[in-house]
């Protein structure tokens, strides 16, 4: 107590001398001047004595604002109560207190109606409720709900001149020369009782005892027909009718661990807010603006966020499931380890978004922008990516099994090491894509764009590869025995050691492919152009020559197996001399 009292004495005695040299006059006599060197006239007050103005009225009205929370919780003399014998969740009924209800709305407007409330501020009030043993938190937060509600309502600034609590504190700070408007007075007032009910709200919701009853629905609670509730999205327009903005500024740090299920916040402009851990479910947020806002460990299943801005958010860990992200704007947003299961985000802008680790399955992903997204062991299983953009997004050791990515676009992307067993890449543009050590069984690949891909290492056997392009594609010992490669162009492509063993080249262009050392064996090379490629070392023994083309300067030295080729043309056999 001596410590805290001789911290007070000293803010005092700065306040007083701050005060002193504001009312010392700002121009100094030919005298002064005279013993003063040049320049060093009296000084304007030290950027400190503000501050030091600033400490002292924070530690002046802490203990204000503590003992008027201690006072509001005492019932009235001779009455007891049990807090177990109460009703869950509301103000038992018959129970009075020592501050009638009018005297505390008239305190609270007094107290709380000249700013915001200060962070350190709101962690001095709740250490109190947490250690101290003069505040009961029940009967704090059924009181603060019960003004909450009838703040929300315009009661108290609705009320008659004679009776108009924002009025009366207004013109209480009008005699301390303090300026401000009624409007401003009833938002700060209804604003910082929000940011009270929201940290006992938090507070409760970890401790057993206190969980059931304490429980805040800011937007009111959810009925069950689940219609949405809109009483916070009036509370936001309403407190930023005095700047756009306010509403986010002064209560957005507040609002982590909030129960806002069903509430509907479309157009709402919460930018910067923190929602981690809160629970959004079903909540309606369609076109609001959300940039810089943090979901991380939010619960958003069913939620609604359609055309939101949510460029830089913080998604990670986030329960997406079944959430409409549909035209959402998600660039840079971190979605690291989301759910986003069974999640809508057709034409959303994914743009440079973390979403490593992601559950995406089954989501829908149609024209959605990933462009140089990270996807790094995301689970995209079933999920549906046609003509989604992908172009030089990190899909390295993602699971892309089932998904649907026909008339994708994923130049330069990199699919290493993914899984892509039965994929759909039909019409699909890879140019330069990555697709080393990738898990391609069954997938179909037929009319999809190759030019330079890589495939080091990939198992392409059984696939669907008709008609696609794959020239100057790096194929080199992939595997693509049994593949169907008919009428894919192929040239100029890298395939040294290429296991094509009983592959389908059916009309294929392989001209000017390096074919070293491949193995063709059993593959149906009918009506392939082979003009100008390299053989040397290829096995193409039981291959079908069918009306092959090749070139007049061919190099067939080294070339295996074509003693039992089948269908050999008869001019090749006299070239070579197999008659």
């Amino acid at each position: 107590m001596s410590t805290y009292l001789s911290q007070v004495w000293q803010l005092l005695r700065n306040y007083v001398r701050g005060t002193r040299l504001q009312e010392m006059p700002k121009t100094t006599s030919p005298e002064t001047e005279a013993v003063l060197p040049l320049g060093k006239s009296i000084k304007e007050p030290d950027k400190n004595v503000k501050f030091a103005q600033d400490n002292l009225q924070e530690y002046l009205y802490s203990p204000r604002l503590q003992k008027s929370l201690e006072k509001w919780t005492i019932p009235k003399s001779g009455l007891t109560f049990n807090i177990d014998d109460g009703t869950s969740g509301t103000l038992p009924s018959g129970l009075s207190f020592r501050v009638g209800d009018r005297q505390m709305h008239e305190e609270i407007y007094d107290l709380l109606g000249n700013e915001a409330l200060k962070p350190e501020i709101v962690n001095q009030v709740m250490e109190l409720v947490v250690n101290g043993k003069k505040i009961r938190p029940e009967l704090l937060f059924w009181r603060l709900e019960a003004f909450y509600h009838r703040w929300c309502q315009g009661e108290f600034i609705d009320g008659t001149p004679d009776d108009n609590l924002p009025q009366k504190t207004r013109l209480k700070l009008a005699v301390q020369n303090i300026a401000i408007g009624l409007r401003q007075v009833d938002i700060y007032t209804g604003l910082n009782v929000l940011i009270l009910l929201l940290e006992l709200h938090r507070y409760a919701q970890e401790r057993d005892e206190l969980k059931q009853k304490i429980t805040f629905y800011p937007s009111a609670q959810p009925d069950t027909d689940n219609f949405f509730t809109s009483q916070l999205l009036r509370i936001i327009n309403y407190s930023d009718v005095l700047e756009i903005g306010n509403f986010s500024s002064i209560v957005g740090q507040f609002l982590k661990g909030g129960n806002f299920r069903s509430a509907y916040l479309g157009d709402a402009n919460l930018t910067g807010a923190d929602f981690s851990g809160a629970d959004l479910s079903l909540a309606y947020l369609g076109d609001a603006n959300l940039t810089g806002a943090n979901f991380s460990g939010a619960n958003l299943n069913g939620a609604n966020l359609g055309d939101a801005n949510l460029s830089g958010a913080n998604l990670s860990g986030a329960d997406l499931s079944s959430t409409n992200l549909s035209g959402a704007n998600l660039s840079c947003a971190n979605l690291s380890r989301a759910d986003l299961n069974r999640a809508d985000l057709s034409s959303t802008n994914l743009s440079r978004a973390d979403l490593s680790r992601a559950d995406l399955s089954s989501t829908n992903l149609s024209h959605a922008d990933l462009s140089n997204a990270i996807l790094f062991g995301a689970n995209l299983s079933e999920a549906n990516l046609s003509s989604v953009s992908l172009s030089h997004a990190d899909l390295c050791r993602a699971d892309l099994s089932g998904a649907d990515l026909s008339h994708a676009i994923l130049n330069g992307t990199n699919l290493s090491d993914t899984i892509l067993f039965s994929t759909n890449l039909s019409d699909a543009i890879l140019v330069a894509a990555d697709l080393s050590y990738a898990k391609l069984n069954g997938a179909k690949l037929n009319n999809a764009r190759l030019n330079g891909a890589m495939f080091l290492g990939a198992d392409l056997s059984s696939v669907d590869l008709s008609r696609v392009i794959l020239n100057e594609a790096d194929l080199s010992g992939v595997i693509l025995n049994d593949a169907d490669l008919s009428g894919a162009d192929l040239s100029d492509a890298i395939l040294f050691g290429t296991d094509l063993s009983y592959a389908n080249l059916n009309s294929a262009n392989l001209s000017g492919s390096n074919l070293s050392g491949a193995i063709l064996n059993g593959a149906d090379l009918s009506h392939s152009n082979l003009s100008y490629a390299i053989l040397g070392g290829a096995d193409l023994s039981d291959a079908n020559l069918q009306e092959m083309t090749w070139g007049k300067k061919q190099q067939w030295e080294g070339v295996r197996g074509l003693e039992t080729a089948v269908n050999v043309p008869e001019a090749l056999k006299e070239e070579l001399g197999l008659n």
